[in-house]
């Protein structure tokens, strides 16, 4: 299985910025897509911005312009620089990586980002 170990979260104040990253580590043969997604309390999991192995990025229209989705391959490593933060972009971000035809997709176990003054 592929384990993901996300960091970078922490507290903000608005208009600040932050860095997320997501360690892949396991059973990785080829990781087709990594994604990024957001949950608040009990609502559901949102896709905040996803990239392909190619390089081909998905990006939620709350954080078009303002977020950036990239990876590293070699380092099986992706990362959300996150930008001009808004209150409403607090919640726990959570890291999905997908090998197509080697399983199910991976998760991480989240990490919180708060957006306050």
């Amino acid at each position: 299985q592929v384990q993901l170990v996300e960091s970078g979260g922490g507290l903000v104040q608005p208009g600040g910025s932050l860095r997320l990253s997501c360690a892949a580590s396991g059973s990785i043969f080829s990781i087709s897509t990594m994604g990024w997604y957001r949950q608040v309390s009990e609502k559901q999991r949102d896709l905040v911005a996803q990239i392909t192995s190619g390089g081909r990025t998905d990006y939620a229209d709350s954080v078009k312009g303002r977020f950036t989705i990239s990876r590293d391959n070699a380092k099986n490593t992706a990362y959300l620089q996150m930008s001009s933060l808004k209150p409403e972009d607090t919640a726990v971000y959570y890291c999905r990586a997908e090998q197509r035809g080697y399983g199910p997709p991976s998760w991480g176990q989240g990490t919180q980002v708060t957006v306050s003054s």
